[in-house]
């Protein structure tokens, strides 16, 4: 070997045996491996192997290459398990816009049912005002039907209202029924009961039919000196009314709650 060629190294062994070294490296190798004889029994036996191994495997390189290894369909493949994932992420977004745009739609429709209930509870209630300064300061003629015909006045407003209405006892927070009245109202007629403390002072019960299986709780409203609470029940609208303050109104209005509370539907025992 001259002192300018660049030494023997395992790349040149393996290219020899592999049959891919360059034609002009391979004269230098051959030297080499004559002057040494222990390293060119190595290179003999694995060019004999290497051989051995490509006839035994001779019978596959002659099969055609399987459809799934092509190219053309590894590269299909990929592209479906790119479509299935989108796929699976557009649905998982498809479903969360739906979930959202149902969660939307829900307080959509939920506040338009809040809106159409404080309308509702709100009209009722000015209407309640109005009736309570009209008959309120009324001596002879507060009522159209008096308290000492209570069973017919109920039935004659269950009536002309449609619902079944009834006058509450409210003597345990010290007040007396005087009687009752039908009213006109733009949504239907009305219904007011008035009673009396015997000291001065008058509550109005006023009620109108409504929407079915409505809800909403107490609400509270001042107009000068006269106080209301108002509230939906099924499908009876309530107000309570006096010159009163706040706090004993309220009990009122919850002592009528419990009494005109419509009753649960009654359990049918399986058989």
């Amino acid at each position: 070997m001259s002192t300018g060629e660049q030494p023997i190294g395992d790349d040149d062994l393996q290219g020899l045996i592999d049959g891919c070294l360059a034609p002009e490296r391979r004269d230098a190798v051959q030297a080499y491996l004559a002057a040494h004889p222990s390293e060119a029994a190595k290179v003999a036996r694995d060019i004999e192997g290497r051989a051995a191994l490509r006839s035994r495997l001779a019978f596959k390189a002659e099969q055609p290459i399987p459809t799934r290894l092509r190219i053309a369909s590894i590269r299909a493949e990929r592209r479906g398990t790119l479509a299935r994932r989108f796929g699976a992420v557009a649905a998982a977004f498809a479903w969360l816009l739906c979930g959202a745009g149902a969660g939307w739609v829900g307080n959509d429709l939920l506040r338009a049912t809040e809106l159409r209930q404080v309308s509702r509870a709100g009209t009722t209630t000015a209407d309640a005002f109005a009736a309570y300064r009209t008959f309120v300061v009324e001596t002879a003629h507060p009522v159209e039907v008096r308290a000492d015909q209570e069973a017919h006045l109920v039935q004659w407003l269950s009536r002309r209202l449609g619902k079944p209405v009834s006058a509450p006892d409210l003597s345990a927070q010290g007040f007396r029924l005087i009687g009752g009245r039908l009213l006109p109202t733009g949504a239907g007629p009305a219904a007011m009961f008035m009673y009396d403390d015997d000291r001065g002072t008058r509550i109005t019960l006023y009620s109108r039919a409504g929407a079915q299986d409505e809800q909403a709780a107490f609400r509270f409203e001042r107009q000068g000196d006269i106080s209301a609470f108002s509230w939906i029940d099924g499908s009876l609208s309530y107000v309570v009314t006096a010159r009163t303050d706040r706090a004993r109104l309220l009990g009122v209005a919850q002592l009528i709650e419990s009494q005109v509370r419509p009753a649960p539907p009654a359990r049918k025992d399986s058989l």
